[in-house]
């Protein structure tokens, strides 16, 4: 299955080379529209950023895409095409933006948080970030011992996916020797100022 996936990509604002590459990825539903709509609060204007659009339709509406169904009946249907589309476009963005895997920090929301935890793992990038996310029920068979720096972060009031499977992801990850960092905010199932402003220093920090 040959197919890639359409992004968006934004430019750093200076005409210098970007520091480094930010790959946000959106949640069930949604777009790469939505999530590019947060720029301005990444406040990071020295870094290329790529938002991509997950390759399904949402089976709710013409505007939303899917990483993979989510719908009882079909669970997870998709999830290991979307897996490999997303490591073969990852690979492929060197040779489009000219930064390095090793100067890119992969991030997602809830879906998109459970595919960067899932393809980010196996690859050599600088940081992984997942905001209101979970863990793929595979996810801690990982054939390797040298991870990327891994933030979590999670709404204790989310009622679309609950603390506990930001917990669970942290055990996990845990104990396979990511090195980690966690936080939980007072809010819902939601990207807020304060996951943005974490996610901000955290980068700052993967990639210098």
């Amino acid at each position: 299955m040959t197919q890639t996936l359409e992004f968006i990509s934004v430019p750093p604002d200076s005409d210098q080379a970007p520091l480094g590459l930010i790959v946000t990825l959106h949640g069930w539903g949604a777009s790469a529209d939505d999530v590019a709509g947060l720029l301005p609060y990444f406040d990071l204007p020295d870094y290329q950023f790529a938002f991509p659009n997950a390759p399904y339709p949402y089976p709710y509406a013409d505007t939303g895409r899917a990483w993979y169904d989510l719908r009882q009946e079909n669970m997870y249907q998709g999830l290991t095409q979307s897996r490999q589309i997303l490591t073969d476009w990852l690979l492929s963005l060197e040779g489009i933006t000219g930064v390095p895997l090793s100067r890119t920090v992969l991030s997602g929301f809830s879906q998109g948080a459970a595919m960067t935890l899932d393809v980010g793992l196996n690859l050599p990038l600088a940081g992984l970030v997942a905001m209101s996310g979970y863990l793929h029920p595979e996810a801690g068979k990982v054939a390797k011992d040298t991870f990327p720096p891994t933030l979590i972060t999670h709404g204790r009031q989310d009622e679309v996916v609950p603390l506990s499977a930001a917990v669970r992801a942290k055990t996990t990850l845990e104990a396979l020797g990511v090195p980690l960092q966690y936080q939980e905010f007072d809010m819902g199932h939601e990207i807020g100022l304060q996951m943005l402003e974490l996610l901000r220093n955290f980068v700052v920090n993967a990639i210098g």
